[in-house]
């Protein structure tokens, strides 16, 4: 019986939402309501977004993980233990017994040397995040080796162990089945198209069903090492609309609607329903492409610093979803910079603009993602920035045709935000302060090169300095400094820091989400 209502469920969700009929979600299955839509790509190689990252944790593990119990601490996941050498320049991981693929293969010392050397060699998006190991095409093959039931990881680079475990937290460091992968290769691909349909991890769920835009499946892994998932499945239903995703949790089709405002969030009276709050790392920003000449100037930069409405969007239609912040490493992180010394003053803007002989008014299209709550935010800024002789043209796309735009460099304004790769504060700060070759065919995925921006060598030679520094003090100190500079002096306006509500019948219980995308987890949640 359960097994046929799961079915008439599934079903149900691949209806228009005009043909679904009202129903109580089956017990053994969590249904979500999400807007996905920023989804490119959920081979761990190459997923980049922040839906794709959410799926990736669910479905891989990775040899050290942060995982559901507590985000906030780097846990031991398919290596049991590990050893740096003295010199910190190699770890030894030796592999958990009994870890099982999906397939039922054994997770073996080779798979990891496969899935390393995968990224490196496919050089896909996130590959940078493994390459900072000083790991090549090249010497992937002497750097990352598997002995018996041992992996030994070599790196390069001044850096300790603890930045390299954080490295090998990050969604590319998933750990692949060599087996089923290559057996779907194409074109010598690796298995990156099977793998953009498909998966083959070992994590506490498994990839039964994905259709872009539409709907992803999970189906629980009653092998996984640390525990069957309490819940049987998952299923995430791609709904752009907020009064939608309200509509469908008010009438019991969904457990949960991921995507709410803050005026829907406020109204939520429903004796079964509840609100959850959850801080989040993401930083939001509006930034300008530097191969625009009327966004060169700097007093643009200055002046668009005091033409956001900050107060005015976090005390109305953001209220509860994001506060006022304006530096790139999230507040309450360790080397986090938490003075906000702009406001919303167009008076002063126009100033700036006019003492720089800066002639207005600037005409210039604004990218956002057309969905709540970026849409809201983007006519606050058209309205706040026309005041100051700034004029946006604002361009509404779905997530993936945004960030695509983005990372062509074709955009003129963008509104986006940003969190880290990691969780150490150089991922941010290489993001928004390090851009050493600005050329077009050196593609980098942070927000400087994305926005043409030619970072002065001394920002640069902060940035790599702060990576190597070994006294724990020193290095956030110098984060801080970094911060400042960028917030005083940068085509990159960081505006806001989120935080997350959802919303869910209050029957659910033990759902994580962590600080970022990554740390989003299924595994402990039951419906009571």
């Amino acid at each position: 019986m359960r097994l046929f209502k799961t079915a008439l469920l599934a079903a149900a969700l691949a209806m228009p939402l005009s043909q679904q009929a009202l129903a109580a979600t089956p017990d053994n299955l969590l249904v979500v309501a999400q807007n996905i839509d920023d989804i490119v790509a959920i081979d761990p190689a190459q997923a980049y977004e922040f839906s794709s990252g959410e799926l990736v944790s669910n479905v891989y593990d990775r040899l050290v993980q942060y995982d559901a119990e507590d985000t906030t601490v780097l846990a031991a996941g398919l290596a049991s233990e590990w050893q740096a050498d003295a010199d910190a320049k190699t770890i030894t991981f030796t592999m958990r017994d009994g870890a099982t693929f999906h397939s039922g293969n054994p997770v073996r010392a080779e798979d990891v040397v496969f899935s390393f050397s995968r990224v490196i060699k496919l050089n896909l998006t996130p590959a940078f995040i493994l390459t900072q190991l000083g790991w090549t095409p090249e010497n992937i093959g002497d750097m990352v080796t598997a002995d018996g039931n041992q992996v030994i990881l070599k790196y390069e680079g001044d850096f300790s162990p603890a930045f390299v475990l954080n490295v090998l937290a990050a969604r590319p460091a998933s750990i692949v089945d060599e087996k089923t992968v290559m057996e779907h290769e194409a074109d010598g691909d690796m298995g990156n198209k099977w793998l953009n349909a498909n998966s083959a991890g070992s994590g506490p769920f498994a990839l039964s069903a994905y259709r872009p835009g539409e709907l992803v499946r999970l189906t629980a892994n009653a092998n996984y090492f640390k525990g069957a998932p309490k819940v049987e499945g998952v299923i995430i239903r791609h709904v752009a609309e907020a009064a939608t995703q309200q509509l469908l949790l008010q009438s019991g089709d969904v457990d949960m609607a991921r995507n709410l405002t803050p005026d829907q969030i406020g109204g939520i009276s429903a004796d079964n329903l509840k609100v959850e709050t959850y801080p989040q790392a993401a930083v939001h920003f509006l930034s300008f492409n530097q191969k625009v000449e009327a966004l060169q100037p700097e007093a643009v930069w200055e002046a668009a610093r005091y033409l956001v409405n900050y107060k005015g969007m976090t005390d109305s239609f953001l209220k509860g979803q994001m506060e006022i912040h304006q530096a790139f490493w999230p507040k309450g992180f360790p080397g986090s910079h938490d003075e906000t010394p702009y406001t919303y003053d167009p008076e002063k803007a126009k100033q700036i603009l006019a003492d720089a002989g800066v002639e207005t008014p600037i005409k210039v299209t604004l990218d956002v993602i057309n969905s709540t709550p970026f849409t809201d935010m983007a006519q606050s800024l058209q309205a706040g920035f026309a005041e100051g002789g700034i004029n946006f043209d604002i361009i509404p796309g779905t997530g993936s045709q945004v960030i695509t735009k983005y990372r062509e460099r074709s955009h003129e304004a963008m509104l986006l935000y940003w969190g880290p790769d990691f969780m150490d504060p150089h991922s941010n700060a290489k993001a928004f302060a390090y851009n050493r070759d600005n050329s077009d065919d050196n593609y980098q995925a942070t927000t400087t090169w994305r926005n043409g921006w030619a970072v002065p060598a001394e920002m640069n030679d902060m940035t790599s300095a702060a990576l190597s520094e070994s006294d724990p003090d020193k290095r956030n100190e110098m984060y801080v400094e970094l911060q400042k500079q960028v917030q005083a002096k940068s085509p990159i306006v960081i505006m806001l820091q989120a935080t997350y509500q959802v919303a869910m019948d209050k029957k659910v219980n033990g759902y994580v989400n962590g600080a970022t995308s990554d740390f989003v987890y299924y595994r402990l949640v039951t419906k009571n």
